[in-house]
């Protein structure tokens, strides 16, 4: 007979602890996104980035107002978001921490988009966008993305993130 779940319930002062543990419970695709422009270079892992709409191609992307990012993307008004394969763990951890820019971009080969943007090589994906509008979503601003150009690699595994740990799938 399978255990029962724990159930948590949540006061006012651990809402936000338990609310980012039960979002690690939710796997999501790793990527990078970058950006480059008179507005400075920039890039980050991201795993807040989904869909919005295909018909335009449309990106959603969530962005910290406090990452050292934020200024260089609210310039640009253009990101290349690039999904990472299995062999970019270690490339994500550098994005994601708080290594200098330079030595980010130093350890991978990046190709310039359309809009001037960053883009992966070897990256599963690539859409290289210019930002259409921004929303207020707390401590981030919620961009969309108009999707200008898209690179597809035919083979390799995922990188996924999930329950604070990468993940191959």
């Amino acid at each position: 007979m399978p255990a029962s779940p724990q159930l948590l319930s949540s006061t006012e002062t651990d809402m936000r602890q338990i609310f980012r543990d039960a979002m690690a419970r939710l796997a999501a695709a790793v990527t990078i996104v970058t950006t480059d422009g008179d507005g400075g270079r920039a890039g980050f892992a991201a795993t807040a980035v989904c869909s919005v709409s295909d018909s335009p191609p449309m990106l959603l992307v969530c962005l910290n107002k406090g990452s050292s990012a934020y200024p260089a993307v609210a310039a640009n008004q253009a990101i290349c978001v690039n999904i990472l394969a299995s062999e970019h763990e270690s490339l994500s951890r550098l994005f994601g921490g708080k290594t200098p820019v330079d030595e980010r971009f130093a350890a991978a080969t990046w190709s310039r988009t359309e809009t001037g943007c960053l883009r992966l090589e070897g990256a599963l994906a690539s859409f290289d966008c210019t930002i259409s509008s921004v929303a207020d979503g707390g401590t981030h601003d919620v961009l969309f993305c108009s999707v200008e150009t898209i690179d597809i690699r035919s083979e390799g595994q995922g990188l996924i993130y999930f329950d604070r740990a990468y993940k191959t799938v």
